[in-house]
């Protein structure tokens, strides 16, 4: 098996025509007939990976995705599904994002001063039925760090067997003041991102394989879906991240 050696985040030159969003548009739907999901491409910061899942029957890529459960936060959602359906444990990670969302009134909050955030970076309507909307927002995501997988582990008390899938807790968000370079650092050389067996939650869901792939190889795997785009524009968001650390880090040095 290759072994991939962590370093700082590297841009790999993935330009390319971003999709164009389509225009606005008017629609009613009650809650018996729209379906809220979200899916999420989790990245491997220190390998220039991503988590892709193939579908062993169909003979398909994607990302993992899925209806949130009710009364759960939609991005917490995102977390989930990637780890059911993925087997990998994920947060959602801050990142610079052109959205439309105000940013928090409370001026002293760390939120409000951050220039990163965890907001959807795609979202799609999608037809379920001729009377049924499915709505489905796209997260940007990192596989987390050993420490705080062993956490987690610790916190569950299990681990999946032949007959029970592997408990899931939610992950804490990324700190606010944690920057990449030293997210990086929390991890050793070699360091590979824990796989968790039987997570899937229905037979559907058992029949996904999933694979740590490197940006460059996994987005040709995409292509011709929206999927394209969130992987290659989320890896381009991270790099723009790491180099505003990085400059802002030069700027503290050097004054």
């Amino acid at each position: 098996m290759e072994t991939y050696q962590p370093g700082p985040v590297e841009s790999l030159s993935l330009s390319a025509p971003k999709p164009a969003s389509d225009p606005p548009v008017f629609a009613n739907f009650d809650c018996s007939h729209l379906t809220i999901g979200s899916g999420v491409a989790i990245f491997h910061l220190a390998t220039s990976r991503v988590v892709l899942c193939w579908h062993s029957t169909d003979n398909y890529w994607f990302l993992p995705k899925g209806r949130r459960d009710a009364d759960e936060v939609t991005g917490c959602g995102a977390e989930r599904e990637g780890f059911e359906e993925s087997g990998y444990r994920n947060r959602l990670l801050p990142i610079p994002l052109r959205h439309r969302q105000p940013q928090a009134h409370n001026v002293s909050s760390d939120v409000a001063l951050s220039p990163f955030a965890t907001e959807p970076i795609w979202t799609q309507l999608l037809p379920l039925k001729s009377n049924s909307q499915y709505l489905l927002h796209w997260y940007i995501a990192e596989t987390i760090d050993p420490r705080l997988e062993e956490e987690l582990n610790a916190a569950m008390r299990a681990e999946a067997t032949d007959d029970n899938p592997t408990p899931y807790q939610y992950p804490p968000r990324y700190p606010r003041s944690l920057t990449l370079k030293q997210r990086l650092e929390l991890e050793a050389a070699g360091y590979e991102p824990q796989h968790h067996k039987n997570t899937a939650v229905d037979s559907e869901e058992a029949l996904y394989r999933s694979y740590l792939l490197p940006v460059k190889d996994a987005i040709p795997k995409l292509t011709g879906t929206i999927q394209e785009d969130v992987v290659r524009s989320g890896w381009e968001a991270i790099c723009l991240r790491y180099e505003m650390e990085k400059s802002r880090e030069s700027e503290s040095g050097s004054s």
